[in-house]
Parts: C-alpha cells; sequence; structure tokens
C-alpha cells in the first residue's frame, strides 16, 4: 500500500518532465535497499531539489512533508505547544518564524482539521501554523527525546552552575539530549543561525569566554560565559567537529553538519590554541544563502546584461576580485548556477569545497596528497570540461596552468586578491603572468565589496549637506538631494543596518585594453581606457547606492577609498 502512494509522485515527477525514467529506476533500486521516501531519495541523489519534491508531493497528497532526523530544536516553538497536547494529537513543533508569526508543525496526518483546530485555539492569535507531513514514529521519538529538557540558553546555563557534567557522555549519540553541555552548543548554533551570523567565535580569555557572531560583517559580542564552561564545550565542539579531542596543542579542522528549520547547514570549524585555551572559530554554510540567482546580486541592468555577455564567451578568464568575506565565493557559485546544465561539464577545484552542487564535478585540494591548485587543473584538462572554477589564484604555476586551460578553449573562473578590477592586471604580472598572454585571454575582472542596508524600519531621512554632495558628485545647480541614516530599533537589533548588499565593478575586457595591457600600460592609462569604454569604478556602484537610500556614505567609506571623491 506505501508503495503504491509512493510510486505515482515519480510518475508525476515524469510527466513534469522533472525526471527521466532511469533516474527513477535508480531511485527505485535505492528505495528497496534502504527503505526511505522515494521524495527524499531524488533530493538525495541530486535528480531533484527539496521544492519540486514539495511542490509534487503537495499536488499528490495536498500537503508537504519533512525529515526530523539531525534536528536542532526552536525552543521558543517548544514553549509553544505542551507535551501532553503533541503527544495526544501526534504533533510536534519544528520552528516559530517569528519575522513572518509561522509555527512548522509536524504533523502524522495533516488532515486532521480537529487537531489542527484545537491547537490553533491554544496558540497566540496571529499565529499560522503550516504543517508538514512526518512519520508517527519519527514524531514519537521527538516528543521523548526533546520535551522536558531546558533548551533556552539561559535556562540550560543555570542548569549547568547547579549540576554536574558529566564528561564521557558529550561524545555518545543515546540520549545525549539529557546531557545540558550538549544542548547548549545546540542552542548557541540554532542562535547564531537565527541571528544570521556568518561566523561564530569562542574566544578563550584569562578568566572567562567570550562568544561573539559576526552579523552583517561586524562582530558582536553576544555573550560572556565563565572559563569554568568551556573544556566541556569545547570536547563537545571537537565530538561533533569530528576532531581528536586528545589534541590541545596543534591547531584543527572540522566540519559540523546539521539541519535547522528543516534545512541543512554546514559549519565549518577551526581550533587554534591560544595562550588561554584553544580559540574556536566556526564559519555558517548556509547553503540557501550561499547561492543566489544571477539577477539577486544586485547589479544595475546595463551591469547585469555586461556579466551575461561576459559568461556567454566560451573560452578565457574571468576574475573575481575582493578581499576576504567580500562575497567572492557567493558570485562565483551564483555564475556556475545560472550555466549549470545538462550540456555543460563543470568541475571544481577549492580550498576546501563550501557549499556542494548537483552536477557540478568538485574537488577539494589537498596539499598531503600532492593536490594543490596546479595539479589539480593539470589532471582536471583530461576530464574533458567546459568551465573550471580554480579557487584562488595564488602563485605563478596556478596561474600559468590557468591561463593553458583557457587558451586551450575552456572557460576558467578564479579568485585573487586585489583592491580593485584593474589592480588584478599588475598582481598577475607580480606573480609572473607574461603581459602578451594576458592580452586576448581575459574575458573580464570582477571586483566587489560587501556594505550593510540600511533597516527599512527606522532609517531617517536628511539632506544632502556640501561634503555629502561633492562625494556624491552632485552638480552645484541640482536641487536638494535626500539622503538616509541609520537610527536603530527592535528589527535590527538597534543596529540601524539589517543585512548586506554587494557593490560591484565590472571591466570588460575590449581591444584597447588588451593592447595596454601587452605594453605594460600604468594603471592611471588603464583607468583613462577603461573608461572611454564606460567603466563604472565601486565607488561609483556604492554612490548609486547611497543615491537609491539602500546604504549610507559612511558604509560605503568603511569598504572603499572615497578620498580620491574630494579632490
Amino acid at each position: 500500500m506505501a508503495e503504491q502512494a509512493k510510486l505515482p509522485l515519480g510518475k508525476l515527477l515524469i510527466q513534469k518532465g522533472v525526471i527521466s525514467e532511469d533516474q527513477l529506476r535508480i531511485a527505485l533500486i535505492e528505495q528497496k535497499r534502504s527503505n526511505e521516501p522515494l521524495g527524499k531519495l531524488l533530493i538525495t541523489l541530486g535528480f531533484v531539489t527539496e521544492a519540486t519534491v514539495r511542490e509534487a508531493l503537495s499536488e499528490n497528497l495536498k500537503t508537504q512533508s519533512a525529515d526530523l532526523n539531525s534536528l536542532v530544536v526552536d525552543a521558543v516553538a517548544l514553549k509553544l505547544i505542551p507535551k501532553e497536547v503533541a503527544k495526544r494529537y501526534r504533533v510536534f513543533p519544528i520552528v516559530y518564524e517569528r519575522a513572518t508569526d509561522n509555527l512548522i508543525l509536524a504533523m502524522s496526518d495533516t488532515s486532521n482539521i480537529v487537531a489542527l483546530d484545537q491547537i490553533s485555539a491554544m496558540l497566540v492569535k496571529g499565529i499560522t501554523i503550516k504543517p508538514l507531513l512526518v512519520n508517527e514514529s519519527d514524531i514519537q521519538r521527538a516528543i521523548d527525546q526533546y520535551y522536558g529538557f531546558e533548551l533556552s540558553i539561559d535556562g540550560i546555563l543555570h542548569e549547568i552552575e547547579t549540576g554536574e557534567v558529566n564528561y564521557a557522555s558529550l561524545g555518545t549519540t543515546s540520549d545525549e539530549y539529557s546531557q545540558p553541555m550538549v544542548r547548549l552548543i545546540d542552542a548557541i548554533l540554532a542562535d547564531a543561525v537565527q541571528n544570521g551570523a556568518s561566523d561564530l567565535h569562542f574566544e578563550p580569555e584569562q578568566s572567562f569566554l567570550r562568544i561573539r557572531y559576526r552579523i552583517d560583517g561586524i562582530l558582536r559580542q553576544i555573550r560572556s560565559l565563565h572559563k569554568s564552561y568551556w573544556p566541556a564545550m569545547a570536547v563537545r565542539l571537537k565530538v561533533m567537529s569530528n576532531m581528536n579531542i586528545a589534541e590541545t596543542r596543534a591547531p584543527q579542522d572540522g566540519r559540523i553538519s546539521i539541519k535547522f528549520s528543516g534545512r541543512q547547514i554546514d559549519f565549518r570549524a577551526s581550533a587554534q590554541p591560544t595562550t588561554h585555551g584553544e580559540n574556536f572559530v566556526l564559519r555558517v554554510l548556509d547553503r540557501q544563502k550561499g547561492i543566489v540567482p544571477l539577477d539577486g546580486l544586485g547589479l544595475g541592468e546595463n551591469e547585469l546584461s555586461l556579466l551575461k555577455l561576459m559568461i556567454a564567451r566560451p573560452d578565457g578568464v574571468i576574475l573575481v576580485t575582493g578581499p576576504t568575506g567580500s562575497g567572492k565565493t557567493t558570485t562565483l557559485y551564483s555564475i556556475l548556477n545560472h550555466i549549470n546544465t545538462e550540456s555543460v561539464n563543470i568541475m571544481t577545484l577549492e580550498d576546501p569545497v563550501e557549499y556542494p552542487m548537483n552536477m557540478i564535478r568538485q574537488t577539494s585540494v589537498n596539499e598531503s596528497a600532492k593536490m594543490g591548485f596546479a595539479e589539480g587543473i593539470r589532471s582536471m584538462m583530461r576530464q574533458d570540461p567546459d568551465v573550471i572554477l580554480v579557487g584562488e589564484i595564488r602563485d605563478k604555476e596556478t596561474a600559468d596552468m590557468a591561463f593553458a586551460a583557457a587558451m586551450t578553449g575552456h572557460q576558467v573562473y578564479s579568485t585573487l586578491h586585489t583592491n580593485s578590477a584593474i589592480g588584478a592586471i599588475p598582481r598577475l604580472l607580480d606573480i609572473g603572468v607574461l603581459a602578451d598572454i594576458m592580452a586576448g585571454n581575459i574575458i573580464g575582472i570582477i571586483a566587489q565589496r560587501l556594505v550593510r542596508k540600511l533597516c527599512p524600519s527606522c532609517r531617517e531621512a536628511h539632506i544632502a549637506d556640501d561634503i555629502e554632495r561633492r562625494l556624491l558628485g552632485l552638480p552645484d545647480d541640482a536641487g536638494p538631494q535626500t539622503l538616509y541614516r541609520p537610527v536603530g530599533c527592535e528589527h535590527c537589533a538597534h543596529q540601524g543596518y539589517k543585512g548586506r548588499i554587494a557593490i560591484i565593478e565590472l571591466l570588460k575586457m575590449t581591444p584597447e585594453l588588451d593592447e595596454a595591457v601587452a605594453r605594460r600600460a600604468s594603471i592611471r592609462e588603464l583607468r583613462t581606457v577603461a573608461a572611454a569604454s564606460g567603466y563604472h569604478s565601486l565607488v561609483d556602484d556604492g554612490m548609486r547606492r547611497v543615491l537609491e537610500g539602500v546604504t549610507t556614505l559612511e558604509e560605503v567609506g568603511r569598504v572603499v577609498d572615497l578620498t580620491e571623491r574630494l579632490g
């Protein structure tokens, strides 16, 4: 009976042209081995996206489905539904979305109107229930595992202060939620993801542990804990990251993978010995945020058309430049996602692979196995690629191999650490790339920075003063110009800013620029030649964003040099 219910999903996806008969056959063979739902297997195999299966399931079963394995529980959602109610109606609260007032509720029977009515009546007015179909056994296990334990950070800390921590059980999986330290780390990770952090810092000082989140590119101190908590927290983080818990004097790297709000989130972990103990930094790798559509990068219409023209060229090098944390990886993944089709063989060489993508052959650089960037490109060339992504050009050998690949008819993408798009040319000359080889083989160079966006709920309008008008390049006869400044409210945690946007400059290589590069022209001359073909700098794009009311001059001035605008 269950098999019959699952089969129409496959047939439905074939009818829609989403999967082929071969792909369905592969998934059904896997299903016999693992006894997993067909929809989940099709996603795991990379044949369909989660959204596609959800749409098909909602058509088929008039609902949505979810998986409760390796879940990080939302303490707020758990408080909304008492344990008795959860047991009576066989439901489990997964997450409460504050922004939309939605409560995502796992149910074994999503058509149980009585249960939905009773729970709605019990909730605070304004909260909407979003039901998800989940196996009854999974719901029962989740109720037993998560209810009855304190899940808020403050509550767990109080529990630790009044009780003993059993170090031996920190690595065990059986009934680990009975250990407050396990819940504390889970609660901190969940809190960081909910607050939109890109990095978490656990920093031991002489007498306390500082916890900081990097939100919108700025570090914020979130909590300070007593230093006695840190040894057990470090052990738990190491267990989750598959690190050696006995090693405390050497740096270690690892990876943590958890499910939060129904989506997979990875953390890249790094432990570094310091004078007061091990410093732990976790980089949040959220696939949902990591890959954005090309038109979601925030480019102007002309720049977007120009970027699409650059991508369309079949061979050559496209470089993305900028400092660490300027969104280079996101831009590259967005471009790859845009060109990722069945007819193109895309291969990447990264250090390490951050976001797994379907249909793209991704390889991590491994120096210990003599697999550096240059060796990796050499070996990739034998794999019949159309497009190659090289994580970073660091030395002459890697640069030479990247240009060799471009000259043999491949499209090559890479990153470079320079301050501007034009600055990439002298940087490549400095590495040792010949000017003649660069000319004609570089398609274009993208430079970018991330600036914080003004909070739309509390930004305050004001008229631009003389210095602001000069920075914006407004003519003297132009009328008054309205700009906005940050204020701070509950929506933006009293920062005045919420979220980030990229300011981008695109330098498309033209025959005139190629000729200037070939004769090793100065940066000033290169800039003059580029400006003649309509090149707009990072500062120009930043000013466009200021005039649109998206950000402020102070914020643009934090990431690019505005002094030359006053000259």
